[in-house]
């Protein structure tokens, strides 16, 4: 049995990576917005923190109703409770992942969970 799990990634408008490569910490889905799409939903969560990065392009996200504008290489952690929402720019695609954990799990990171 092997270590690892990989695949490739399509333009598909959202993937959720959990049940293809066999997640067990964490759900991580890659998005894709065309100009002037959002997310047809507002949401927030229990348990789970999300971590977005943006990949490319540029939109904005409306966060418990204050607007963040956000382009490619941004970086925005939102606690369980904020009400959230995104936005590809009028002129633009975006192109995100979304990283969702149970927030306050983390015991070890880094040097402090790997053995060398």
């Amino acid at each position: 049995m092997s270590n690892y799990a990989k695949m490739s990634v399509s333009n598909e408008a959202r993937v959720e990576l959990h049940d293809q490569i066999g997640l067990t910490g964490a759900e991580v889905s890659i998005n894709i917005l065309p100009a002037g799409a959002s997310v047809p939903f507002i949401h927030s969560h229990k348990q789970n923190e999300e971590i977005y990065v943006v990949l490319s392009g540029k939109g904005k996200a409306v966060i418990d109703e204050e607007t963040v504008e956000i382009k490619s290489g941004d970086w925005i952690r939102i606690s369980p409770k904020g009400k959230r929402q995104f936005f590809a720019a009028e002129d633009s695609d975006i192109s995100y992942a979304c990283i969702q954990v149970k927030a306050g799990s983390l015991e070890g990171y880094t040097m402090t969970d790997a053995i060398v």
